[in-house]
């Protein structure tokens, strides 16, 4: 239950913030709504709103749709015409398919917004009104023959940057070295005024994170120590929080497209790639470090899960907008059976993708 709880409230508040993009922009330009579902299989508990849309969390919480008028499923797409011919001309104008190419888009596009958008809220409320750290990181000792020493970096180097990531805060320096793809670190550091890059080749070890899970650490032979005597934590103006947080979604969104590069061309550690019962472990773990930690995971979640859904695969979002964009090139929609055929590629993909994951969850559990 420690796990369960947790994992069901996490998946349950970036479903909904997901779906109810589609359903935000599906309104806003008057598509029909039939379902709100969070969650798939049998229906729990739900009710009907007063435009008829039927609002239900169903017995297996590990997703949700919206279901557009019309349609079998929230974007399925058929020949227009065989469509038509089964409405009346006042519900032609709920169909999905008869809307305008950039509102299909948006309509598609506004559930990974929405992710997005909820780890803004989430990290600039945090800046404002917890604080953001910003404190300096200093070299405290270089391990000898590590490969810090071997690049020629020295006690008291203040850290700026890491792989041109610009180092503001020294809980960011093992996050930047951890979440890099290549063989080589750059490093670069304040010296007498001076700023230096040296290049390191880390070495990876077996080690534990804070919840004691097994994971592969990239280590280059330091401890760091605050430049400064205290710990500099500001509380953010709203300007300022927005920036950082986008910041943030930028640097989660990157790292995690780095690291799909790097799987594609077999550079990856495979096994730190996790599915529901790993997210549903960390849920569970994150959830006995305090309400700040759990809901800094929701926001974290949210980008992947918004993240994810823009890849052009068949089945999500992003195969939808790639589908759009054909449409546009041929000045048509594919046929509904050239879009069955990237379906079943899409389908196999995903649920190859999801038996690797649940193997690595098991193995790690």
């Amino acid at each position: 239950m420690n796990f369960i709880i947790p994992f069901i409230i996490l998946i349950t508040v970036v479903v909904f913030i997901h779906e109810y993009g589609h359903y935000y922009f599906a309104k806003r330009y008057k598509v029909g709504v039939t379902d709100f579902s969070i969650g798939f299989g049998k229906e729990i508990f739900g009710f009907n709103d007063k435009s008829g849309t039927r609002w239900k969390f169903c017995l297996i919480p590990l997703g949700g749709y919206v279901k557009f008028f019309g349609d079998r499923n929230v974007f399925s797409q058929a020949e227009q015409e065989e469509i038509l011919k089964k409405y009346s001309k006042n519900d032609q104008e709920k169909l999905f398919i008869t809307k305008p190419l950039y509102q299909r888009a948006l309509i598609v596009f506004g559930g990974p917004l929405a992710n997005f958008l909820l780890a803004i809220l989430i990290f600039s409320s945090i800046y404002m009104f917890i604080g953001k750290d910003f404190t300096p990181a200093k070299i405290d000792k270089v391990s000898i023959d590590s490969p810090a020493e071997k690049a020629g970096l020295l006690k008291n180097d203040i850290i700026v940057g890491v792989n041109k990531n610009k180092v503001l805060s020294i809980r960011e320096v093992s996050t930047f070295i951890n979440t890099s793809t290549s063989e080589t670190i750059d490093i670069t550091v304040k010296r007498n005024d001076r700023e230096i890059t040296f290049q390191t080749k880390p070495r990876i070890i077996d080690s534990k994170d804070a919840f004691g899970n097994a994971i592969k650490k990239k280590i280059i032979g330091i401890s760091i120590t605050p430049a400064t005597n205290d710990i500099n934590q500001k509380k953010l103006g709203p300007v300022s929080a927005i920036y950082y947080s986008i910041k943030e979604i930028w640097f989660v969104s990157k790292t995690t497209l780095g690291y799909v590069g790097s799987l594609i061309t077999g550079n990856a550690d495979t096994s730190q790639l996790g599915g529901p019962i790993k997210i549903a472990k960390i849920s569970g773990q994150v959830a006995e470090f305090g309400l700040l930690a759990f809901i800094s995971t929701i926001a974290y979640i949210s980008i992947s899960l918004g993240l994810i859904n823009l890849f052009p695969i068949p089945l999500l979002d992003g195969g939808h907008l790639m589908f759009f964009l054909f449409e546009k090139i041929l000045g048509r929609p594919l046929s509904q059976k050239t879009q069955e055929g990237f379906f079943r590629i899409g389908l196999f993909l995903l649920i190859s993708l999801m038996v690797f994951t649940t193997f690595n969850d098991i193995n790690t559990w």
